[in-house]
């Protein structure tokens, strides 16, 4: 009877164990989860033009207040992310910086940031934080998860960085400029993280101005590794890009209009 008693004890403490693990489990996944949405609930100060979204096969369009999306569930990351940058955006402004949180509005959810854990990747914004200072609200929705890749060390703080502040430099230069960027994703890559994120092995980055009637625009790709060259060696024609990305940068354009911006690189209006 009394190691009856005893066993009874047991399983009931192991029961209770595993009742609280899975309710602090929860409460940490769901329960606490925040958001960063605006106080309307709605997005409502994105302008970046219809005519510059690119058109990609199977993500979900996401729109938040300053930049917007295509998650793309396949690989649990963005299939590209654009936003518009002004020079009135590069402020000096010193923001806390938030938690890393699921973005509310992916249907089948975003990836949760514990994948990058212990995975040697950094937690690689897309459209960068250090863009988005001049709004509280801007700044903490650029750590959804939906706006991050996993990106090596050295490439996130040195030829990725180094093309953010050049896009800056440009902004200050030209003023507004409309930006489209992403990882290349497809078949057979390494992924992280018990969701299996896909690990790009190459960025992109699409970067255009209006100047009057005539628009500009260049292309980067860049391998997701160290390197010492600088960001003027890897552009490459949209054309090239569209290829590998599976994009089209400018879907409601004639092919006409299409072939002349993106046949060739042209980076003669663009100072380096």
């Amino acid at each position: 009877m009394g190691r009856r008693r005893i066993s009874r004890q047991k399983w009931t403490y192991i029961i209770l164990f595993w009742i609280v693990v899975i309710g602090f489990w929860w409460l940490e996944r769901y329960a606490f989860q925040d958001t960063y949405e605006s106080e309307s609930g709605q997005a409502h100060t994105t302008v970046f033009p219809e005519t510059y979204i690119p058109s990609f096969e199977g993500g979900e369009l996401i729109i938040h207040d300053y930049f917007l999306l295509s998650y793309a569930e396949r690989y649990e990351q963005a299939a590209w992310v654009a936003y518009t940058l002004e020079m009135a955006h590069l402020t000096g402004d010193i923001r806390k910086r938030p938690y890393y949180i699921q973005d509310p509005q992916v249907g089948t959810g975003s990836a949760d940031w514990r994948n990058f854990k212990g995975s040697g990747y950094d937690r690689g914004h897309l459209c960068p934080a250090g863009d988005r200072k001049f709004s509280e609200t801007a700044y903490n929705q650029t750590f959804y998860t939906s706006n991050i890749s996993p990106q090596d060390r050295q490439f996130n703080a040195g030829i990725w960085n180094e093309l953010e502040q050049q896009v800056r430099v440009w902004a200050r230069e030209y003023g507004r400029l409309h930006v489209i960027t992403g990882g290349v994703l497809g078949e057979g890559l390494q992924t992280i993280g018990t969701e299996h994120v896909a690990v790009p092995e190459a960025y992109y980055k699409v970067v255009i101005r209006e100047e009057g009637d005539d628009i500009r625009a260049i292309g980067f790709l860049i391998p997701n590794t160290g390197t010492d060259l600088q960001p003027e060696a890897f552009l490459i024609p949209l054309d090239d890009l569209e290829v590998l990305t599976g994009l089209n940068f400018f879907p409601q354009w004639s092919e006409k209009a299409q072939e002349s911006l993106e046949s060739s690189v042209n980076s003669r209006p663009w100072s380096f």
